[in-house]
């Protein structure tokens, strides 16, 4: 089924497993995979910005694609395909469309500066894949250094119909969803899916603004399923309650460069992952830093049990 406008809840961005050779940990795959489908997820999102999708070739890239779909039950996978030029991109949309993918993310390059060099660009993208592919717009100007206004976003919503999805990474960027679905209400855009990444960081006021849910990554994101799914349930305090237990390892988990690898070693913790490798070029915890995530994870276990045993 392909993606739709109406998408909601939890998207979890799915790291890449490897072993500590560089090769890619087809088991691990499959048991985050397992998890993913238990802990209340309804989508995915693989070859991610920290799903190390530069350091993938083309073959690899479409074997985890093919992997990840295959065991995705009627799971809605979206697969990056964001490239330096139009040409592999369309190469990879096509085949992991082919074999099942609901729709694509596309980054903007951090070449792009003008607002009209911005709408160009995804004009370009949907001409290259295919106007029948739908697309998850992402807006992460902390990472790529493009600064998308909302009038931007309305532009490219507007002019182009498969694009169903933001994947709202703005920091701070709580006045831009506002914008966005002020525009909506007024008939000035179509209504899309907005889903907000940054490791979690906003969700508790970013959902009080109207996205409908979270596309990133966190070691627990299970707990962004359990608030996402709390909010929605009216059970305000409560998910403010747990998302609260888990902000200094999300604050932490968010640091440039150091993320990554906390994901991994956490994920590795709870048995998800074999390894905590990253393919290089790619840094791992130091001894300190190892401590200092146990001793956050400690802290954790006292609010939620998920967490115990762990430290």
């Amino acid at each position: 089924m392909k993606l739709t406008a109406d998408a909601k809840g939890v998207f979890p961005i799915a790291p890449t497993p490897f072993f500590e050779d560089g090769a890619v940990d087809h088991a691990s795959i499959d048991r985050m995979m397992d998890f993913y489908q238990s802990c209340g997820a309804t989508g995915l999102t693989v070859l991610g910005q920290l799903g190390e999708a530069p350091k993938l070739d083309f073959a690899e890239s479409l074997d985890i694609a093919s992997q990840v779909i295959g065991k995705a039950d009627g799971m809605p996978i979206v697969v990056g395909v964001s490239a330096p030029g139009f040409a592999s991109m369309r190469s990879l949309t096509r085949a992991v469309m082919d074999l099942g993918a609901a729709g694509v993310m596309i980054a903007p390059p951090n070449t792009l500066r003008t607002d009209d060099q911005i709408v160009t660009y995804y004009h370009q993208a949907v001409e290259a894949i295919g106007d029948d592919v739908p697309f998850v717009l992402q807006d992460y100007p902390l990472t790529f250094s493009v600064q998308m206004a909302p009038s931007v976003i309305r532009r490219i919503v507007t002019d182009l119909p498969s694009c169903v999805m933001l994947k709202h990474e703005d920091w701070p960027g709580l006045e831009k969803i506002s914008a966005l679905r002020r525009f909506e209400a007024e008939g000035a855009m179509r209504h899309i899916s907005i889903l907000c990444g940054n490791n979690g960081l906003f969700l508790d006021y970013e959902m009080a603004r109207e996205a409908d849910g979270a596309n990133t990554g966190y070691c627990f994101p299970d707990m962004l399923c359990d608030f996402v799914k709390w909010v929605g349930e009216g059970k305000r305090e409560a998910a403010h309650d747990l998302f609260d237990a888990h902000l200094p390892l999300l604050r932490y988990e968010q640091q440039p460069g150091v993320g990554l690898a906390v994901r991994k070693y956490v994920m590795m913790r709870r048995g998800i992952l074999s390894s905590a490798a990253q393919r290089r070029p790619g840094g791992a915890l130091t001894p300190a830093a190892k401590a200092e995530v146990d001793h956050l994870l400690s802290r954790l276990a006292k609010h939620d049990p998920r967490a115990k045993n762990l430290a």
